[in-house]
């Protein structure tokens, strides 16, 4: 059985691409974990990350050799009662490609989170399974503005899920 019991509150950014703030970071101290889902850009970011709290990353397509050699491809875990599958390309809600589908379908899945299209997404997907995408929190891409998500995995639940929005894309405020 699940252990439900344990809170756990999330800090959910992607595609920094070697991009880190104050911020980000200051966001990063008032949760218990970080989870990145790829596009991580260069290891000092995870360096900096793992300085502050734990961390759970995927690399993403732009990630370097290095940053691949300290992140997986994909991830599998469970929090608080839910089981999490993070992955950087994985579609989103009611449009999720047959190969992330059958990655799901083989182990139990309640959240899917991932990166890569830089626009902020959560949605239930039609077999009831919750996709999350953060948007992007680094200054590159066509995102107009820099976005992560906060949330609280509580006895097999997702609450408290809100959305940071860390100011416009290309401005260094």
């Amino acid at each position: 059985m699940k252990d439900k019991g344990t809170s756990i509150s999330i800090l959910l950014l992607s595609d920094t691409h070697g991009f880190m703030d104050k911020n980000i970071l200051l966001h990063a101290q008032e949760v218990d974990e970080v989870w990145h889902a790829g596009d991580i850009g260069n290891v000092n970011v995870i360096d900096e990350l793992k300085s502050i709290k734990p961390i759970f990353m995927v690399h993403g397509n732009i990630d370097d050799d290095k940053v691949r050699r300290e992140v997986p491809a994909e991830q599998y875990f469970e929090r608080a009662g839910l089981n999490f599958f993070m992955i950087h390309i994985g579609g989103y809600a009611r449009r999720i490609p047959t190969k992330i589908r059958e990655k799901i379908n083989s182990r139990p899945t309640d959240v899917l989170i991932c990166g890569h299209s830089h626009i902020l997404r959560a949605g239930y997907d039609s077999n009831s399974l919750l996709c999350l995408n953060p948007g992007a929190a680094g200054h590159h891409g066509f995102h107009r503005t820099r976005t992560m998500m906060k949330f609280d995995v509580f006895k097999g639940e997702i609450k408290n899920l809100s959305v940071i929005e860390l100011g416009k894309r290309g401005s260094l405020i």
